[in-house]
């Protein structure tokens, strides 16, 4: 399958910042909340507890950002009680229930005690390198040379952060909190790779806007259904994170948590439907979030809220760095060339 981008192609680089811009903020906002270390906050919050606020606020984020962009448009619309309402097709409905997955195992990875920002970052993002491959042969995609190196530096980063001055506790919970992050990735990556990945604008932003208007709102309504049981410590944490997390002083930092991490999931979900190989695409993806989450230790730590980042961890994001310029040289090498070139699409059918 010949890839749908042309290899210079800058756009990416532009999501990839945007990811990184909210994924900084987000990861570290959402471990002082855990620990409650902001100011005005009266206790310790769960993850349990943070999660409606969060996705409830990113819920009202996606259909903010939808509606502002004019993107419904480009989404299958059906008849309801005689009105033409946006629709997903059954593909982009189980790509957005395994975003739905995602979401709120992303914003938990961060708020086990014990268990570092960075190590649950590099299980999660490692996974997802190791499974991209796998995709692409899967469905029939070519991975260039490019993609594999930048594969195996961003892995090699992994084992220099886990390999050498780790000495981390990986709960029960936080494993199986990252296995059900891959598993819904594995998911995602295949129907997109099918479906979303087409040098036709148009198919990739219906699959965009489909798959966003379902993935959130599956998450608030399971959570929903969890805090009406409300039988558990676990669902009595939902229950009191719907009922009275102001009275904790967390309300503010959980809608920001919530905006943040939409805006994580806008930006991240751009970069992986960009036409080129998943090789290609996760790498990007995944450094960026490593970076932003390395830089986010590195300002807990300065400002005397969490650890110093073991020099393990410093060396491994050295390695995603260099990812980043291998992947990034095709547009590099274009750029001095004077081919880079901006994407001939119509206006209508631009990407958010």
């Amino acid at each position: 399958m010949p890839d749908a981008r042309p290899a210079h192609d800058a756009r990416i680089w532009l999501y990839a910042f945007g990811y990184f811009a909210c994924y900084w903020p987000y990861s570290a906002l959402t471990k002082l909340a855990s620990q409650g270390r902001i100011p005005g906050m009266t206790r310790v919050v769960s993850g349990a507890e943070l999660l409606p606020v969060t996705t409830i606020a990113s819920l009202v984020g996606m259909f903010v950002f939808l509606s502002w962009r004019g993107l419904f448009r480009y989404a299958t619309h059906r008849t309801v009680l005689g009105l033409r309402v946006p629709f997903p097709t059954r593909w982009t409905f189980l790509s957005g229930v395994a975003t739905a997955v995602i979401i709120p195992t992303t914003t938990l990875a961060y708020t086990f005690d014990g268990v570092s920002i960075v190590l649950m970052m590099l299980l999660m993002r490692g996974g997802v390198l190791v499974l991209a491959p796998f995709v692409d042969v899967l469905s029939g995609r070519r991975v260039r040379i490019v993609s594999w190196v930048a594969l195996g530096l961003s892995l090699a980063s992994l084992v220099v952060s886990l390999g050498t001055g780790a000495s981390y506790e990986l709960t029960l919970i936080a494993a199986i909190d990252v296995a059900a992050y891959l598993a819904s990735y594995f998911f995602r990556l295949r129907f997109m790779s099918k479906l979303a990945k087409s040098d036709d604008p148009d198919v990739m932003l219906r699959y965009f806007v489909e798959e966003q208007m379902i993935a959130t709102p599956v998450v608030v309504l399971t959570l929903a259904v969890g805090a009406l049981i409300g039988k558990g410590a676990a669902l009595e944490a939902l229950r009191s994170g719907f009922v009275s997390l102001g009275s904790a002083g967390a309300l503010l930092p959980a809608i920001g948590i919530g905006l943040l991490s939409q805006g994580t999931g806008i930006f991240g979900a751009l970069i992986l439907l960009d036409g080129r190989e998943n090789a290609f695409c996760v790498p990007v993806n995944r450094a960026s979030s490593v970076l932003a989450g390395v830089l986010a230790s590195a300002t807990l730590a300065l400002l005397g809220l969490g650890r110093a980042t073991p020099m393990s961890e410093l060396a491994g994001a050295g390695l995603v760095l260099l990812a980043i310029v291998v992947l990034a040289w095709p547009t590099i090498a274009a750029a001095r060339q004077g081919k880079l070139k901006a994407d001939a699409r119509p206006a209508s059918a631009s990407p958010p």
